[in-house]
């Protein structure tokens, strides 16, 4: 009766990790350098889900990894101070419509997973009451 519970909340973690990551995309798109690295340019993130629960168990999912995808577009910037000796600076290739779509569908299935676990609430608590 519980793992209705779990499968929502694993999917409510999930969604959030992966909004987590799509707000780091928007706000570092025009940045040269990661802010947790001095030298290396930032690189979009992904978050990789996979079925089954954090804990092992079949039902759910989880986030098994965050992947950088590694493109990048040059721009001639010769004045920044991360410019190559051709004045070329790498920025993440990301593209803001996309990062919005995705947004947009990390929300929804926010939105899923959280009226799934209200909705497992509700049978619980009939359940307990009919017992009582």
């Amino acid at each position: 009766m519980f793992s209705s519970l779990a499968i929502s909340s694993s999917g409510l973690f999930a969604q959030r990790v992966r909004m987590d990551a799509i707000a780091a995309n928007i706000a570092n798109a025009d940045v040269a350098v990661d802010p947790k690295s001095s030298e290396e340019p930032f690189s979009e993130r992904m978050i990789l889900l996979a079925a089954g629960g954090p804990d092992g168990s079949p039902l759910g999912v989880h986030v098994a990894g965050i992947a950088s995808r590694q493109a990048f577009i040059l721009r001639n910037e010769p004045w920044h101070p991360y410019a190559d000796a051709n004045g070329f600076v790498k920025y993440a290739d990301i593209d803001p419509v996309v990062q919005q779509a995705n947004a947009l569908l990390a929300a929804r299935n926010y939105d899923a997973n959280l009226a799934a676990a209200q909705a497992s609430k509700s049978m619980i608590e009939a359940a307990i009451s009919l017992l009582a």
